[in-house]
């Protein structure tokens, strides 16, 4: 049987090579023909130049032709035929496609040729030209080629142009103005329906639809209200939506928008959960934000890094930290990131001579980047640092941690907890611990708070919060005791990774359902005192940190990424510099145009 299936693949395989051959036979024939003027029968004529053809192919390649040619038409029989309609270029490249099956196309004769085959309707030619626009995009033909794609209803190359356009938006409002201000209207308004413009502010974009307005209007209320529609006038200034005085902004549609608008901008505390498209940032909201830190642990840093996951390399924000913090915390709702607690470091130095004065902080900063604005929100109710922080729902819970009280060395842990009430910008009392604790780790699953770890508790207790419940509930311990390390969440289970003093280098999986916890694959290395987050995708990412290595402690630089799903840990790029003692957390920021260059590792 097998053979008799391999012998039947090899005669099909030699029917396929003898048709092919008989194709290109075929047409090596017609060209001939052509060449010598020999058995045409028909001439098509373009601005006074002559093509003899043969009716045959003509019919057999075209849908326009083998209409044209029809037993009902006038054309039918008729010796010369005009096509007034293209130009000599376009016609002469797609019949010599129709006889040789080669296109001639370059992005000059594109408009022209596309033409011709769309007119002609020989679908072959039309997907090449589409192909070739496809894969050539750039900077300097996106307009160019989304235009030509819209006119000739080509919606993969149009979509392609579309996102090219906005790819490239920040290049071409400064030198690419004139063929934005010529886009057709589609793509206009996909460009401003993007998720994602690198690089360019909101007000240039409502400016950019102003001025494609005035160029290509008047346009009927109901276009202009549906170009301006696509705008997020939450991402513009007060002060620059109230000099908006176009006269396409007067409708009542816009007006409503920019009421609204106007009204998100003064919502304060309240805007982190009052979200909408209006106000979120054309950006990845992939980007890890890592907050504080700094080569010494003693003495952390004001600026903060930016991660993009996708091409792994890091930007330095223009705005830092507006203190210098240890032991803090990070955590980011609606677009925001909120900075909070932690041990202010000052009066030290950078070259490590005077070692720095800290104070427990209760401050709480807000950071925009919508504006690139930091603002002092309502502080904690106590000072906390080695607390733990959380966003659910439309509050951030703080929970536990340790402080010293003014003009006393003294610490004290604490069992406390408090949480802010977005919606009212207020701190109010929790449901205490159990016990005081500090240096511990918390992770959000199951509507709840999970607290592992930390000192004043018990080998690797586990607490949950019960949101509805509001009550703290025990669940089964970690098989380590740790202090000072990270939780995270990931595909419905809690990822418990390494903290100080810890004899192993073993993580641990937590199941919720069962209440069980299971040892996973260990890191190479020990470290401590690293930043860490969860990606949308579910990978955990691990930034510097500190590890002991020949009896002292080093600050390293390197960037770990732990899947999950294959429970397999690999070191993917480095930081730009040592760094320990970061915060981390999703955010969605504007894209910076000068990344550090890095490394990567593969």
């Amino acid at each position: 049987g097998g053979e008799e299936r391999a012998a039947g693949k090899h005669q099909a395989n030699k029917a396929s090579q003898t048709d092919s051959s008989q194709r290109s036979g075929l047409l090596s024939g017609f060209q001939r023909l052509r060449s010598q003027g020999n058995m045409c029968d028909v001439v098509l004529e373009v601005d006074g130049v002559s093509y003899p053809c043969h009716r045959a192919l003509l019919a057999s390649s075209s849908e326009y032709f083998w209409a044209l040619f029809g037993e009902t038409t006038a054309e039918r029989l008729a010796g010369s035929i005009s096509l007034p309609a293209l130009t000599p270029e376009g016609l002469d490249t797609v019949l010599d496609f129709l006889y040789s099956g080669w296109l001639r196309i370059s992005s000059p004769t594109l408009p022209v040729v596309l033409e011709a085959a769309r007119y002609l309707q020989v679908e072959t030619a039309v997907s090449i030209c589409e192909r070739f626009m496809t894969d050539g995009l750039n900077k300097d033909n996106c307009c160019r080629y989304a235009n030509l794609a819209e006119h000739h209803a080509l919606s993969d190359a149009l979509e392609a142009a579309n996102q090219t356009i906005a790819t490239e938006m920040r290049t071409l409002v400064q030198e690419g103005r004139d063929d934005l201000l010529g886009l057709n209207m589609q793509s206009l308004m996909a460009v401003l329906d993007a998720d994602e413009i690198p690089g360019v502010k909101e007000v240039e974009l409502v400016k950019l639809a102003l001025d494609w307005l005035d160029e290509n209007g008047p346009l009927p209320l109901l276009k202009s209200n549906l170009l301006l529609s696509h705008l997020r006038f939450g991402l513009v200034a007060p002060a620059d939506l109230n000099s908006l005085s176009h006269r396409a902004m007067a409708t009542p549609l816009i007006r409503s928008q920019l009421t609204r608008a106007l009204e998100y901008h003064g919502l304060g505390s309240a805007q982190p959960i009052r979200q909408s498209k209006q106000s979120t940032l054309r950006a990845s909201p992939n980007h890890v934000l890592l907050v504080g830190g700094g080569r010494s642990p003693d003495w952390p840093e004001q600026e903060m890094l930016a991660f993009d996951p996708r091409n792994r390399t890091f930007s330095p924000l223009s705005s830092g930290v507006p203190l210098r913090l240890r032991n803090h915390c990070a955590v980011s709702v609606g677009g925001f990131l909120f900075v909070i607690g932690g041990e202010e470091a000052n009066g030290g130095g950078d070259d490590g001579a005077r070692p720095p004065a800290a104070a427990t902080s209760k401050h709480v900063w807000r950071y925009d980047p919508r504006f690139d604005r930091w603002e002092a929100m309502e502080p904690m109710l106590e000072r906390r640092d080695q607390f733990t922080c959380c966003a659910v729902g439309e509050a951030i819970y703080a929970i536990g941690g340790r402080h010293t009280r003014p003009g006393d060395d003294a610490r004290t842990s604490v069992a406390s907890v408090e949480f802010y009430d977005l919606a009212t910008g207020a701190w109010r009392r929790g449901a205490a611990m159990p016990r005081p604790l500090y240096g511990h780790a918390s992770a959000v699953l199951d509507n709840g708070v999970y607290v592992s770890g930390g000192r004043s508790s018990s080998q690797g207790e586990v607490q949950f919060w019960d949101l509805k419940g509001r009550v703290w509930e025990k669940r089964a311990p970690m098989s380590i005791g740790r202090f000072a390390h990270r939780m995270a969440a990931a595909h419905g289970f809690i990822y418990a990774l390494l903290g100080m003093y810890e004899p192993f280098c073993d993580i641990e999986q937590y199941d919720s359902r069962s209440d069980h916890w299971t040892r996973l694959r260990p890191l190479l290395t020990g470290s401590f005192d690293y930043g860490m987050a969860s990606t949308p995708a579910g990978n955990l990412l691990v930034f510097g940190g500190r590890r002991w290595s020949d009896g002292r402690q080093v600050i390293v630089r390197s960037v770990l990424e732990y899947d999950t799903k294959t429970d397999r840990w690999r070191e993917i790029c480095q930081l730009p510099r040592p760094l320990a003692g970061a915060e981390c957390t999703l955010l969605p920021l504007p894209e910076n145009p000068l990344p550090f260059q890095m490394n990567k590792i593969n």
